[in-house]
């Protein structure tokens, strides 16, 4: 029977919930300090509808401030431009993609934030309810881990093939790879990869925060197509209610529907750019100066990095230095590479 287990990392600016299936990240959650309220899956908000498209089902809605959210609706539930909603956030907002909500009922006044979404320790409990949460060293190695994975393209299949999954603008597409091994037992293998990429791609797009429209390549050909779809709805079944499998191609590929709720891994730890966005790099120097001070109590640090890093990590370095004492500071370096930064020991 698969077990699950959840952990809890708080840090300086970021909080990260993981939770593990059978010793393997399936999860990441991440919070930061700056993520506005009104956007997090599960924040409940008075709404305006500042503008409805029939053609699209969908109506724009003002949630404060200049913010906007997307809501659907049926034919028969159309809203009215001005009316008052109290809404749910269903969906974070990601680039190019507004929050999407659901309508609780009316509502009434100015566009606000009503209540706040719950946050990591009561999202990790609905995923294993009857685990304690794990926190300290071992829920920070754990996430540390985690990060690394999600942010990964290629990843191994554990008796062997690699599955690689790369999300584009229209879709995820994953492709399944058995490598070099060849011989009579082409067919076993092939089958045994396909069935292991099904249950690696599950939990892999969940812990990469990964959704919407996925094509698996599969390896081989011939497939057993009855086989490969009961995996699939077993693989998935964690992500219902909202997933929709098809069968095997006449190309060998197998196309699915995941929901997708929150931002990704990638969107939340890049930037624009995509490298490590300044905020992240920002909180990995804290978090690293956190474990040296715990290591090294009395020592004094200084986190030497680029000026553009040092503006968000200097907020950051205080609050640090409230539970550690004054004895951290941060230096913007201009020799820094925008990338780059170090904990020293004074």
């Amino acid at each position: 029977m698969s077990e699950r287990r959840i952990l809890l990392d708080r840090g300086v600016g970021e909080d990260r919930g993981v939770v593990l299936l059978d010793g393997l990240a399936e999860r990441l959650l991440i919070a930061r300090a700056g993520d506005d309220p009104r956007e997090r899956v599960g924040a409940r908000l008075a709404a305006r509808v500042r503008k409805v498209e029939p053609a699209f089902a969908s109506a724009f809605l003002d949630i404060g401030d200049g913010a906007e959210a997307l809501l659907g609706f049926k034919p028969d539930r159309r809203p009215v431009e001005g009316q008052m909603l109290e809404v749910e956030v269903r969906s974070e907002p990601r680039p190019g993609k507004l929050a999407t909500v659901r309508v609780v009922g009316p509502s009434e006044g100015k566009p606000r934030l009503l209540s706040v979404a719950p946050d990591l320790a009561t999202l990790l409990k609905v995923f294993a309810p009857d685990a304690e949460i794990t926190v300290g060293r071992e829920a920070r190695e754990a996430a540390d881990r985690a990060e690394i994975e999600a942010m990964e393209v290629v990843h191994g299949l554990p008796a062997g093939g690699t599955i690689s999954i790369e999300p584009t603008r229209a879709l995820v597409a994953i492709d399944v790879d058995l490598g070099e091994r060849k011989g009579a037992d082409a067919k076993r293998l092939t089958r045994q990869a396909n069935l292991a990429a099904l249950a690696a791609a599950a939990r892999l797009l969940r812990l990469k925060g990964l959704g919407g429209i996925v094509v698996i390549d599969l390896v081989g050909r011939g497939h057993d197509g009855t086989a490969l779809l009961a995996a699939a709805r077993t693989a998935f079944a964690p992500d219902n209610p909202g997933v929709a499998i098809g069968p095997v191609g006449r190309f060998g590929t197998m196309e699915l529907l995941a929901p997708r709720h929150g931002r990704s891994v990638a969107e939340i730890l890049l930037g624009p750019d995509g490298r490590l966005s300044e905020q992240t790099l920002a909180i990995r120097m804290i978090r690293k100066a956190q474990g040296e001070a715990m290591q090294y109590p009395g020592a004094r640090l200084e986190g030497v990095c680029s000026p553009a890093v040092a503006v968000l990590a200097g907020p950051l370095g205080e609050a640090l230095c409230e539970t550690i004492g004054q004895r951290f500071v941060v230096r913007a370096d201009a020799g820094t590479a925008s990338g780059d930064w170090e904990v020293r020991r004074l």
